[in-house]
């Protein structure tokens, strides 16, 4: 029996990739929604060959189809869509939270692309599975190696868990050469293939410290049970280390069609032929190397963040997009993204958090408040 699917973000890099992989599964999937930002002429291919019953478009002003719906309500419009038992959120930024909460509630399989979700409403994401009767199902890769290595075992059994990071372009890099970097070298990732701000989150690691967080939630560990290491390869995705000191890691070639497949067959596992076999040899060697935290602050601000817990996630995930959105118009250096989300964490974190509201209202705040550092008000 075929199991529908709603695609939010389908134009992006998760998104378009997704599509892929639903693509050589037709007999087992149906796309049966689907929702982009603002590019239309892609999401007009995309409904042409997918046929789907709900198409939506985020951006206002964008070029839309008749048929269409419009804003930022499509995205939770779409996850409701009753023919859709699975919901990809593969939406860039807090946008995607209110969509991954409106399909818990409906009870359906969410696989989760959208970090931003877990770090700004990790409490709420994970009241409305339980509450709903939802499944929350993580697509990034070094989350969804933790899922299969744990493999259903209790976190009594875990000791800790391993996120490794490529490191991104600027591996290596003093404190003064990365303040020299340009958007185009911040672009350029030597391993994956990704959006213009996740790679810019890469490349500051910021990235790693959002998935430290969405890990706490996913995981129901303590952040001092979740650790980073670089890892340039790319080929291991995460490591489990249990508390008889066994350590099972899972491995593969850095594409995302391996993540995405499994969230949506979870537990389950079928077959792909177009996935490449993998090759210990022509891999190797793979290498392992401590995270220059100093040069790199934005991971020590997320730990900070996670562990304060209430608005403080929500304010670090904020500050970061807009210093990211700041970075790559060419308003502020590289280097400035870090700093903006620690004053913004300075100034903010002790702001409420407990509601949905609250947490906006913190999301908003730390916004402004970066816009204000860039601009001198």
């Amino acid at each position: 029996m075929k199991r529908g699917v709603a695609v939010l973000g389908s134009t992006g890099s998760i998104g378009t990739t997704a599509l892929r992989v639903l693509a050589r599964h037709r007999d087992r999937f149906d796309v049966v929604a689907l929702t982009a930002f603002d590019n239309g002429p892609l999401l007009a291919e995309q409904t042409g060959e997918w046929q789907p019953s709900y198409v939506g478009i985020v951006r206002n002003g964008a070029e839309a189809h008749r048929g269409w719906r419009t804003g930022e309500a499509c995205l939770v419009e779409a996850a409701q869509c009753a023919d859709a038992a699975i919901v990809l959120n593969a939406v860039v930024g807090a946008v995607g939270l209110d969509a991954t909460l409106a399909a818990l509630y409906a009870g359906k399989r969410v696989a989760l692309a959208n970090k931003e979700t877990l770090v700004l409403g990790g409490e709420l994401v994970m009241q409305a599975c339980r509450s709903g009767g939802g499944e929350l199902v993580p697509v990034d890769s070094e989350h969804s190696a933790i899922l299969q290595c744990i493999a259903g075992r209790g976190r009594a059994d875990v000791r800790r868990v391993v996120l490794t990071a490529s490191g991104g372009p600027f591996r290596g890099r003093t404190r003064a050469e990365l303040g020299r970097v340009t958007v185009e070298d911040a672009l350029r990732h030597p391993t994956w293939r990704m959006g213009r701000k996740i790679t810019v989150d890469s490349a500051t690691l910021a990235n790693k410290a959002l998935e430290v967080i969405e890990a706490h939630f996913l995981f129901d560990l303590p952040y001092d049970r979740i650790e980073v290491v670089v890892h340039p390869q790319s080929v291991v995705h995460s490591f489990v280390e249990f508390v008889d000191g066994s350590v099972l890691a899972q491995l593969g070639v850095p594409s995302m069609e391996l993540p995405v497949l499994y969230s949506l067959t979870y537990p389950d596992r079928l077959e792909d032929t177009a996935m490449p076999s993998f090759d210990p040899v022509s891999l190797s060697p793979l290498t392992f190397e401590p995270v220059a935290r100093d040069e790199f602050p934005a991971l020590e601000l997320g730990y900070s963040a996670g562990r304060r817990g209430g608005a403080a996630p929500a304010v670090f995930n904020a500050a970061n997009e807009q210093a990211v959105t700041q970075f790559l118009a060419g308003t502020i250096r590289f280097t400035v993204i870090a700093d903006a989300i620690a004053s913004a964490l300075e100034s903010l974190s002790a702001l409420p958090g407990r509601t949905r509201e609250e947490l906006l209202a913190a999301d908003r705040a730390a916004r402004e408040h970066v816009e204000r550092l860039a601009t001198g008000d």
